[in-house]
């Protein structure tokens, strides 16, 4: 037995009274952590979570998590946690995520059930003391499409030209998100890391990197999906949805539809075109392939939003001829879920 796992199950069984339970790996995610599920004896479950101390810090988790309870947004309870080893025991949150339960027949209930729960989670949660999403986190965010998937991945080297226009969209992009009304962000509200529960659904996971930022960023994470694709009414519906229940709320005073359109599509251009450089990042530095099936699907929402803005237009187009073409996986067609 690894060492790590036995540091794992000492804890369990003399900190939180667990020796019966039977502990066996559940998942992991993008980053060191990953998560056991400790079965009692009884047969209901808990989950734990191993966040090594030298990789991984848990007190950003705690701390947003009782920022997002307190909201209404249902998060995993923390039972106990030891911080000096890395542990947390958590509520058990189940095994359907959004993306395993996503249907024709499912999806409006799942996508009105998320964003009933993203409307209490930006009205509800305060951003103080949250990390600003500032111009230099969103850069930084951008330049890994440049770094990991241009360069690393597929040993495209824009030339003078190239290199000046995607610094100029790259600003154009961060003056969208910074023009818009700061909320409490989740920064990755999507299908698999929404989890269908029978009470208060969903439950969200994954909520540690919690900013401040544009209101439009966790919408955009849900609704267009780097997992999963929908035909574009569906979404239009989903969005005006989300627009009136916010309006109502106040959080979107003196913002018409129009404007929240393009801060939406926008938006999206931003954050597919650092997911994309994410996924490259995690098959050469990590030695996680499986995400780079999902790029293709994730640079044609740049191309198929970057295309109606002026702003992005000349990006969507090097996407579109130079980028796309080079990605292994074929892309999915839009029609239905992909």
């Amino acid at each position: 037995m690894p060492e790590r796992l036995r540091q794992l199950e000492h804890w369990l069984a003399h900190a939180c009274g667990l020796s019966d339970c039977r502990v066996e790996p559940a998942s992991a995610d993008a980053s060191f952590r990953r998560y056991f599920r400790a079965t009692r004896g009884d047969g209901t479950t808990l989950v734990v979570m191993d966040a090594p101390p030298d990789k991984e810090d848990c007190r950003p988790f705690i701390a947003v998590a009782e920022r997002m309870a307190a909201a209404g947004v249902h998060v995993p309870t923390i039972h106990a946690a030891d911080l000096e080893q890395g542990f947390l025991l958590l509520e058990d949150l189940g095994t359907t995520a959004y993306l395993d339960a996503l249907g024709d027949a499912s999806a409006d209930r799942l996508y009105g059930d998320a964003i009933a729960a993203l409307l209490r989670l930006q009205a509800g949660a305060p951003t103080a003391g949250l990390p600003a999403y500032d111009r230099d986190l969103l850069r930084r965010e951008m330049q890994l499409f440049s770094d990991w998937l241009l360069g690393r991945h597929l040993a495209i080297e824009p030339d003078a030209a190239q290199r000046a226009m995607l610094d100029t969209t790259f600003n154009a992009l961060v003056d969208n998100a910074l023009a818009q009304p700061v909320v409490c962000v989740h920064r990755d509200y999507h299908s698999r890391n929404l989890m269908v529960v029978a009470r208060d659904n969903p439950g969200v996971i994954d909520f540690q990197d919690a900013v401040a930022g544009p209101v439009t960023y966790d919408l955009v994470s849900l609704l267009r999906d780097c997992y999963v694709r929908w035909p574009a009414q569906r979404v239009d519906a989903w969005l005006e949805r989300y627009r009136r229940d916010a309006a109502a709320l106040g959080l979107l005073d003196g913002i018409d539809a129009a404007q929240l359109r393009a801060w939406f599509d926008l938006m999206g251009v931003q954050r597919h075109l650092k997911a994309a450089g994410i996924f490259a990042r995690l098959n050469h530095r990590d030695g996680k392939p499986g995400y780079l099936g999902d790029v293709p699907r994730t640079l044609q929402y740049v191309v198929d939003a970057g295309h109606c803005y002026p702003a992005t237009r000349q990006l969507a187009d090097f996407v579109a001829a130079v980028v796309l073409p080079r990605c292994r996986a074929p892309y999915a067609g839009a029609t239905g879920r992909s």
